[in-house]
């Protein structure tokens, strides 16, 4: 779950972790009655789930109390585009009125803590190359980034947090600041269950005082229930609609940008494996839709209606392991969207395991043209030749009604 940087900070703050003093803004009335509280100069800066806001016009500086309320006029309902929403955007409902800081004789630098897969810990990563991409100093100067990596059965020790105070080259007077800063930012991480937490730019101000300039925070879904607090941070209007709809019905659902053949899975490693294969047999997957071990068959249903919403569905491919989902529940949630839903797109269906048969034989006497494959390849070949066939229906078709009279009447072998 993403949040937005007042409501990152806002977490920091309770870590004892130092931010910029700021509110959220929703009207320009409130964001002139903050700036007039925090006093000017003042920063106004648009609240999406995405980076690149300042290359994208908005982050702002308002010098006075009739710039901050023009400022945010212009930024509320402007749909910004970055390098992080797409060519689409996102539009700006919310600001953060913050306090101005002197960037003269300062110094911008990096620091971020996330779940390294290669190692399966922690790692806490800092660079001296603050207030840009990050992705873009991997690529370029490697070594300027510095890494320390975190035994959860230990935790991030003092000494780690020295090393990297030391590897950027902060000033002694301020190394002991920079180690509670860090420590302090690990413990939030911990915590509150942080898939990410990144500051760019960790900010050094000429008289020596560090501060979370930005703040970047992601939490894991799996963890929300132990952190009703965090939950009610959701903004729901950040998040893709299909998204939303499907987290209602306790089902996993990612849109996927430029495909056409709609997915439903059960599990996780089987979705990545059926997006594979569909690629591998020459189409595009639409989506990525796990309807999890424990389905029933008005989830089904409900996964199928996700499904169906997303215009660029041109054909489903349904791939279903027959384990605690039983393969005749899933066949009656399929049938049963299919008969209410009036679903018109062709429907692959490979399913493996508990009550296949069952399953199959339903399917068969549902009435309705689902086609069936035992083998993973066999059933995406299919889907992709549906979605082709989908696409160029018109022609063939009318030709094969034309000449069926002449077939039956015994005039054409």
């Amino acid at each position: 779950m993403k949040i937005h940087e007042y409501q990152g900070k806002a977490v920091l703050r309770k870590f004892g972790v130092k931010v910029p003093e700021g509110e959220p803004a929703f009207t320009p009335e409130e964001a002139l009655a903050i700036g007039n509280r925090l006093g000017y100069p003042c920063v106004v800066k648009s609240q999406i789930h995405a980076g690149g806001r300042g290359k994208g016009g908005g982050v702002k500086l308002a010098k006075t109390r009739e710039d901050v309320e023009a400022l945010t006029r212009q930024m509320l309902g402007m749909t910004l585009v970055t390098h992080q929403t797409g060519p689409e955007g996102r539009v700006v409902k919310r600001v953060l009125i913050e306090q101005g800081m002197k960037l003269e004789g300062s110094r911008e630098m990096y620091l971020a803590i996330v779940m390294d897969r290669d190692s399966q810990r922690p790692v806490v990563m800092a660079s001296s190359e603050g207030g840009v991409d990050i992705e873009e100093t991997a690529a370029n100067n490697p070594k300027a980034i510095l890494k320390q990596y975190v035994d959860p059965a230990v935790g991030f020790q003092a000494f780690q947090a020295r090393q990297i105070a030391f590897g950027l080259g902060l000033p002694n007077a301020v190394v002991g600041q920079a180690v509670q800063f860090i420590r302090a930012l690990y413990e939030a991480f911990e915590k509150t269950d942080s898939s990410l937490l990144e500051i760019n730019p960790w900010l050094l101000t000429a008289d020596g005082v560090l501060y979370a300039l930005d703040a970047k925070i992601n939490f894991d879904d799996n963890a929300l229930d132990r952190h009703p607090d965090l939950r009610a941070y959701r903004d729901l209007d950040e998040e893709e609609p299909l998204e939303v709809e499907a987290s209602k019905h306790s089902l996993n659902y990612i849109k996927l940008p430029g495909g056409n053949v709609g997915c439903m899975v059960n599990g996780a490693g089987l979705a990545m494996a059926t997006m594979d294969i569909i690629k591998l047999a020459g189409g595009a997957p639409a989506n990525f839709l796990d309807v999890g071990g424990g389905a029933n068959a008005d989830q089904i249903k409900n996964a199928f209606r996700i499904l169906m919403a997303d215009k660029d569905v041109k054909a489903v491919f349904i791939n279903i392991f027959g384990g605690i989902l039983r393969c005749d529940v899933l066949a009656e949630g399929v049938i049963a969207a299919v008969r209410d839903l009036g679903v018109k797109v062709p429907i692959v269906v490979r399913m493996k395991g508990n009550n296949e048969a069952l399953g199959k034989e339903m399917l068969l006497d549902s009435g309705f043209a689902f086609q069936t494959a035992d083998n993973m390849m066999v059933a995406a070949k299919k889907v992709v030749a549906a979605v082709s066939g989908a696409s160029q229906k018109a022609k063939p078709r009318a030709k094969a009604v034309s000449k069926a009279p002449a077939k039956a009447k015994g005039g054409r072998k």
